[in-house]
This record gives C-alpha cells, structure tokens and sequence, in this order.
C-alpha cells in the first residue's frame, strides 16, 4: 500500500493516533513503515510537486485550526504546508468524502532508495530500486498487505443474527400453538362424539376407556384435574395459569385480570404447548373445590397449594398424608422470598418451584418441571 493511501485508511478508520514517528519514520501500527519524507501520489495544485507524508500527517492531525494558524504551526516545525488552494479537495479526499480527485498521481512517485524495510517486505529482496521506481505499480502491489481475508470480511460491526433466531423462534412457536389448537379441537370433538353415543345408545363400551389407578382408588373418567388457589396472595391463580403451563411464561395475577377486564372463568383448559409429542393430554384448571362432585375429585390429579392449612377445608381426605398421596403438590414462590412463607409446605408431601421476579426466560424451565412431575404422576398411576 502505497503512503497516501495508507493515511487516508487510517483517517477514515479514526486511527491516526496509531501512526506514530519515529526518527525519520513514520509508523502505521504494525502494518506500514514511511520514511517521513517520501513523496505522496497527491500533487501540489500550484507547482507540479507532490506533497510529501510529513506534510500530509501533519496537515490532516491539525486540520482543525484555522488556515494561518496552520501556517504558523507548520513553519515553528519546519514541515511544509498544504496550500490554500489544496485544502478542501485534499482534506475532502483524506477524510473519504470523495473516492478520488485529478491532484492524484501514482506513475509520478519517487521511490527513495532502499525505502521498503527488508525484514517486512521480503517479496521486495530481489528487485532493484530502479526497476520499482520505472514501474511504480509493481511497487505498489509489492507494498501491499492483506487486512482481511474472506472470513474476516463477513464480520459486521453492530451485527448479528439475534434478529433470525427471534423471528425463527416466533415462527416456530406459532406453528406449535396452531397444532395445539387442532389437537384440542380433535378431543373435544371426540369427547363429544362419546358422549353423544352413549347418550343415543349406538354403542359404545365404556369399559374400552382409559382408565388411570391410583393407590387403593382410581382417577375418573374425563379430563383430568388441577385446582389452583383463588386467593389472589398466591403466585398462580385461575387468572395466569394457561400462559405459566402452555407459553412458559409467569404473568402477575393483576396484570392478567386487566388485561381480562375483570372477567373470571369458572375453567381453564391447558395443555403442553412445548412438546414434540403427538398426544397431548389436557388438563381442566378450577380454583372452587367446593363446586366439584365426589365424581369429580376422582379426577384431581394436582394442585398448587397455598400454603395455608384452609385451603384443604372440606376436601374429602383424611389428612394431608392422603391427599398428597392421592394428589400431585406444587407450591410455586420467588427465588428470594423468605422461608417462612414455607413452613407448612416443607411439611408435606409437595414440590416446591421457585422462579426470579425479572428473569422471565427463566419462567419456562419451571414450567417444564411442573409438567414432568405431572406426565411422571400420571404414568405411575396408570400401570
């Protein structure tokens, strides 16, 4: 690379701190050495000279100051000024606002001899100073060097491919809502198409039905269920459990009763979004045990407890012993919270899931546990 270009790289780069003089040199970093003195490619609009690298350095490094200051610096350093004349197109050439200008000429350098430094360009040991300086461009090409390769210019500076990856996981994530809906609209047809058989007597045996035991019991026929809290002190309410289990994703009770506008459903459907598996089960979600009938607390397979003794008042069991027995337990609660909050709940027989208050990506690792506990639960009890 010839001087003059490898000083307008360096000012379009804001690099002209790297080039440094040393002697009687000028230093590009670790990539070029000048002698200070070597004449440029660019021609002086007055006189049929070139300006030399010193001056150029020198011009571009104080292009700040006004034209006579310039001056005045120039001679206190005994450097040859840039013209009035050259000023703008030279800075304007420099600083890569043009690409180009008629004040360059390359076939008119003079190469002083012995300026490529023998350790740095050994493609040079073998020509003579005559036949580069009667050849300017071979001179040229000889002091080139690569920066880049082709691996190296695919790196972008401000770059990357987050954007892809969040638009190929949105897509992804559409396509696996889409096929939930379709598996859920397939189970409600079907539940109907039983339930409309029997009821018209075309048939269909009841004892072909899956049917999951418990110990000393059995879950009802139907879809299974899973009771939440309805008091609104608890992490996981009727409100935001669907976006929890099926989106992974943990929404503050408030935020979801505004965005319902205060509308409470009695049930909530879930299933696993997140599965590659073709069947999926779903779960019917109520927070008003005292509404159920004794059929229906054969089919409670899971509840996220309180942790408050009330919560279980009335429920048709013995003890804790038996209903966590009979049940799955969850207790969900902010990594940080205090463990007091759940003294009763180390007591039983319940998986307590703790999540961040701002780590939301953290919400679907959590969620995943409660459906593996579950699917586990469910498995157990089927053999």
């Amino acid at each position: 690379m010839d001087p003059l270009s490898a000083l307008r790289e360096y000012t379009i780069r804001n690099d002209l701190h790297k080039i440094q003089r040393i002697g009687d040199d000028f230093r590009f970093g670790n990539e070029f050495t000048f002698p200070a003195t070597i004449e440029t490619a660019y021609r002086k609009h007055v006189k049929s000279t070139h300006y030399t690298l010193e001056t150029l350095h020198h011009f571009i490094t104080n292009q700040h100051l006004r034209h006579a200051e310039y001056l005045q610096n120039a001679n206190a350093n005994r450097i040859p000024a840039v013209t009035l004349p050259d000023r703008k197109a030279l800075l304007d050439y420099l600083t890569g606002k043009i690409s180009s200008s008629d004040s360059i000429d390359f076939t008119m350098i003079v190469i002083p001899a012995g300026e490529p430094d023998a350790g740095d360009r050994n493609n040079l040991i073998e020509e003579t100073d005559e036949d580069l300086a009667a050849n300017p461009i071979r001179w040229i090409k000889a002091m080139e060097r690569p920066l880049k390769d082709r691996e190296q210019i695919l790196l972008c500076k401000n770059r990357d491919f987050y954007s892809v990856l969040v638009s190929a996981t949105k897509r992804d994530e559409e396509n696996q809502r889409k096929e939930a809906l379709q598996r859920k609209d397939n189970l409600v047809a079907k539940s109907r198409i039983e339930r409309g058989g029997e009821e018209l007597g075309l048939g269909f045996d009841a004892g072909q039905k899956a049917k999951l035991h418990l110990k000393g019991s059995k879950i009802g026929e139907g879809v299974p269920i899973i009771l939440v809290p309805s008091a609104f002190s608890t992490l996981i309410t009727i409100y935001n459990v669907k976006e929890f289990l099926e989106d992974g994703v943990f929404i503050p009770t408030d935020v979801k009763i505004k965005q319902m506008k205060g509308v409470k459903p009695d049930c909530v459907t879930v299933q696993k979004k997140f599965s590659r598996d073709r069947v999926v089960t779903a779960y019917e979600v109520r927070d008003k045990p005292s509404t159920l009938k004794s059929e229906d607390w054969d089919r409670v397979v899971a509840v996220f407890v309180l942790g408050k003794e009330w919560q279980f008042k009335d429920w048709p069991f013995k003890d804790h012993i038996e209903i966590f027995n009979k049940v799955l337990g969850f207790y969900l609660r902010f990594e940080d919270d205090s463990v007091e909050s759940a003294k009763y709940v180390k007591q039983w027989n319940v998986k307590i899931i703790s999540i961040s208050k701002n780590k939301r990506h953290q919400d679907r690792a959590a969620a995943l546990e409660v459906w593996d506990r579950l699917e586990e639960f469910m498995r157990s009890r089927s053999r």
